[in-house]
């Protein structure tokens, strides 16, 4: 195993993280007003609890490919429920890969909204028709660009990750230099009027940290790494905190700098580009050219590394059987490319919602059960880890740790997702919930057609050994 990552890269891993927030900024003000920057920081902290369970699986279970490959990992040991194990993990790799694979449409559907408020000739086009040809020319580009191999566009993604903060940082902290935030904007408007704290708002209220979860907890590609830092018992805790730190004070600051410089209505004019009225207030018309297009530049490079990570996941569920061969072919060069045209073409579809927070409620149902799963798992790695008190890894949570992953996963399962469900019901009819739960569902019938091939050996190899006796 290569034991050459700092937690420095490992933080670096993770550094795109922050651009998440940008397609939610408007749809959670609009349910919580300035609530929702306390929404971003609980649920960042959230990420602390379910990344540290995260680092001790990563270290106990090196050689599995992330979230669904520990439920695998642990899921698959009892031998009698070898085949149940097998579709759990299965079923967690492919929820874990619908979570990420809708970046690639979230982040073209924003692109087009600023392509058309930042452009005065292309006002005759429409936002959806915008992001349908960015959509094209981007998935395009990035099959071209990834064809003959993707560790060289792997690496360039971390790289960059790393500068996408800047355009980010820049344009949410310059109200504060200019004067043009007001605190009263937020202090004033801290919940919607006639709020009260009843069941249908309790509902609200999960199903927006569902959601938030998926942008804000999704830090978790630092600690995956756990296995490949130099010294885990050190590098993980750092890494954690100081990735946890970094997306506290990003997502905290840019809704405050939306809210306190905008204003409740001034975001819901702009729900989606609402940093691009920020630049223009204060850079001016030329300042915020040029601050938008290295915020465009800095989303292309989030589709990117979503991009090449769901490819990857769904080559890795392919090779381990819980997808048909044809999800995992590669070209000569052994790049997934099937998987990225599957990808680019699912991409494609979601760019048909029109709206970025649709794609993103349906998309948080996969990541609810990604984590739902893999926090379960490791609940009982750690009751399991009691009977054998001798197990040594380089790093270990504590003992009582297993409880606070059972406490985090019923939050997911069904909490979260009961809250999700019914949000959606409220903003989209049942568009997104039915959507969603389509696509989760449909890894049923690709599993059993993965396995269809290896119960039909199975069943050969019986019926010949009872000939035989």
């Amino acid at each position: 195993m290569n034991k050459g990552i700092s937690w420095r890269q490992g933080l670096a891993i993770a550094l795109g993280v922050p651009m998440l927030i940008l397609p939610s900024i408007g749809y959670f003000t609009s349910y919580l007003w300035s609530f929702s920057i306390f929404v971003w920081i609980l649920s960042v902290i959230q990420g602390f609890f379910q990344n540290y369970s995260y680092g001790e699986m990563a270290v106990k279970f090196p050689k599995a490919s992330g979230l669904p490959g520990y439920a695998q990992a642990i899921y698959g040991k009892n031998k009698g429920n070898s085949k149940i194990g097998k579709f759990i993990g299965g079923f967690s790799a492919w929820s874990y890969w619908f979570a990420w694979s809708p970046v690639l449409a979230i982040f073209s559907l924003l692109i087009g909204t600023y392509l058309k408020g930042l452009v005065p000739a292309l006002s005759s086009f429409s936002e959806y028709q915008l992001s349908l040809c960015s959509g094209i020319v981007i998935f395009s580009l990035l099959i071209v660009i990834n064809y003959k191999g993707v560790a060289s566009g792997a690496k360039l993604g971390n790289i960059l990750a790393v500068i996408s903060l800047l355009p980010l940082i820049v344009i949410t902290v310059a109200p504060f230099v200019t004067g043009d935030f007001d605190f009263n904007l937020i202090n004033s408007t801290w919940f919607p009027d006639n709020w009260e704290w009843n069941i249908s708002n309790v509902l609200v209220v999960l199903g927006v940290f569902a959601m938030a979860q998926w942008s804000a907890c999704a830090w978790e590609t630092a600690v995956i790494y756990g296995p490949h830092y130099r010294e885990p018992g050190k590098d993980i805790p750092k890494a954690l905190f100081s990735c946890g730190i970094i997306c506290i004070i990003t997502f905290s600051l840019v809704q405050t700098s939306c809210i306190g410089t905008l204003g409740i209505e001034g975001i819901a004019a702009e729900p989606y580009s609402p940093l691009l009225l920020i630049a223009r207030q204060t850079f001016g018309e030329v300042g915020s050219v040029v601050t938008v297009i290295m915020l465009m530049a800095a989303m292309i490079l989030i589709i990117q590394t979503a991009f090449l990570g769901s490819s990857q996941a769904m080559q890795s569920m392919a090779a381990e059987g819980n997808l048909p061969p044809l999800f995992g072919k590669c070209n000569k060069y052994g790049t997934p490319i099937v998987s990225m045209i599957i990808i680019s073409i699912l991409g494609l579809v979601l760019i048909s919602f029109k709206t970025p927070s649709a794609i993103i409620s349906a998309s948080s149902m996969g990541y609810v059960f990604a984590n739902g799963i893999s926090l379960f798992g490791h609940f009982k790695l750690k009751r399991e880890e009691q009977k054998n008190s001798h197990t040594q890894v380089d790093f270990k949570t504590p003992k009582f740790w297993g409880k606070v992953s059972l406490c985090f996963s019923i939050l997911n399962l069904p909490l979260y997702f009961i809250g999700l469900m019914y949000l959606n019901s409220l903003s989209y009819g049942w568009k997104a919930s039915l959507f969603g739960l389509a696509i989760l569902l449909f890894y049923y019938p690709l599993w059993k057609i993965s396995n269809y091939k290896e119960e039909g050996a199975a069943t050969l190899d019986v019926k010949l050994e009872t000939m035989i006796r």
